[in-house]
């Protein structure tokens, strides 16, 4: 049993992991590789208020299937926890049906609507505070929230969209939708609020992280801001470091937000994920009914999951072809998002043969939602097993 990712994960982790494992099928002479708890920043889990298309339960099996042992879901729920109650309501499912960490995150403002603010005060056990699925459109509703998160010693974390600059697009405005008549999104609706809100974190002070990053241009601004000293941390899915709009099809699983941009973007993101610009690789999990995505790519709602690829599809895109170190991998999905939110490892684990080979199918998946666009890709990368908290959850 190869445990030599986790042996740097602290001192007592390989002897807590072997006690587990005897209390399994596994044995130290089983030829599988221990990674520490992957942590995902990034997940819908759609409960409460959209359970048809998920739930914790649901979303935290998917979770433990990819080796997760500890996720942040995003707020746009209903209620939206904006307030002391409606968090409260999410910590009690939480509380019953996770079988993996679960920090969830609170609403920037009330109902996500970007014109008052939340009861921060109240909401600051979160994880962070979000308006994901919506930038924050105001200037200066954004410079207060940024001001009383850093009061409150907590990190804003943005979902950075400028919506006059959307012009009704739903896939990137690049070959493709010229190609095939689809209204596209611009770039600059991404990195024009990246760069207004890195003014703002470095005006603040506040903790600032960016959401999934989609454009070389904001990969540029977020590298320029770390170098002139803002706290600014940032993160980018694995679909955008794997695909571009040259592999789009008329299909609504190839549709999620910010859209897959360019080769020349996602060349951008590989560089920024190695040199230290990108510090996360989070998933945007978000699970949406069959039908909701069986509407092509113009109509299909946006977002796909994948809690139970990310892995083995960067492995076997990255990784193997030597484009990626497995050590920097393994940064971006456990330690560098860990350390930025706050969240303790312990002795969290997942079991993995790094040699078995599998078609991607999404009828075999845990989590509710079914829309991937690596759907009968061949990956290499099987997880076996995962542990949290000292007990088999997978």
């Amino acid at each position: 049993m190869d445990l030599r990712y986790v042996d740097k994960f602290g001192p007592d982790a390989a002897d807590g992991i072997r006690a587990c494992l005897s209390r399994s099928t596994f044995s130290d002479n089983d030829e599988y590789t221990v990674f520490p708890g992957f942590c995902d920043v990034h997940v819908h889990f759609r409960e409460p208020g959209f359970s048809y298309k998920g739930s914790i339960k649901t979303g935290c099996e998917a979770a433990a299937a990819g080796g997760y042992t500890a996720v942040c879901p995003m707020p746009n729920l209903n209620p939206v926890p904006d307030s002391r109650a409606h968090l409260d309501e999410e910590l009690s499912i939480i509380r019953r049906d996770a079988c993996v960490a679960v920090y969830p995150y609170a609403a920037v403002t009330v109902g996500e609507q970007g014109e008052q603010l939340s009861d921060m005060e109240a909401l600051q056990d979160a994880v962070a505070f979000s308006d994901d699925g919506k930038g924050v459109q105001s200037d200066e509703m954004m410079r207060a929230a940024m001001r009383r998160a850093k009061q409150l010693n907590k990190m804003i974390v943005a979902h950075c969209e400028v919506n006059e600059l959307l012009r009704g697009g739903y896939i990137h405005d690049g070959q493709y939708a010229k190609a095939h008549g689809h209204r596209g999104i611009c770039s600059e609706s991404e990195w024009r609020q990246v760069e207004r809100d890195l003014k703002l974190a470095e005006e603040t002070g506040c903790a600032y992280h960016v959401c999934h990053v989609s454009t070389k241009e904001s990969v540029a601004l977020i590298r320029a801001a770390k170098v002139r000293g803002v706290d600014v941390s940032c993160e980018t899915a694995p679909h955008y470091l794997v695909l571009d709009d040259g592999d789009l099809i008329e299909d609504g699983r190839f549709k999620m937000n910010p859209p897959l941009r360019d080769k020349a973007d996602r060349e951008a993101l590989i560089e920024g994920v190695l040199d230290g610009t990108i510090d996360v690789i989070a998933t945007d999990h978000a699970p949406h009914s069959a039908e909701e995505k069986s509407r092509g790519l113009e109509k299909s709602a946006m977002g796909i999951v994948g809690l139970e690829t990310a892995f083995p599809v960067l492995y076997t895109r990255l990784v193997k072809t030597g484009v990626l170190r497995l050590d920097r991998l393994l940064e971006c999905l456990v330690t560098r998002p860990r350390e930025r939110f706050g969240i303790p490892l312990e002795t969290d684990f997942s079991v993995w043969d790094l040699n078995a080979s599998y078609t991607v199918d999404p009828a075999q998946f845990h989590g509710k939602g079914r829309a991937t666009p690596f759907m009968g890709w061949e990956v290499t990368g099987k997880c076996l097993a995962t542990y949290y908290n000292g007990k088999q959850v997978f």
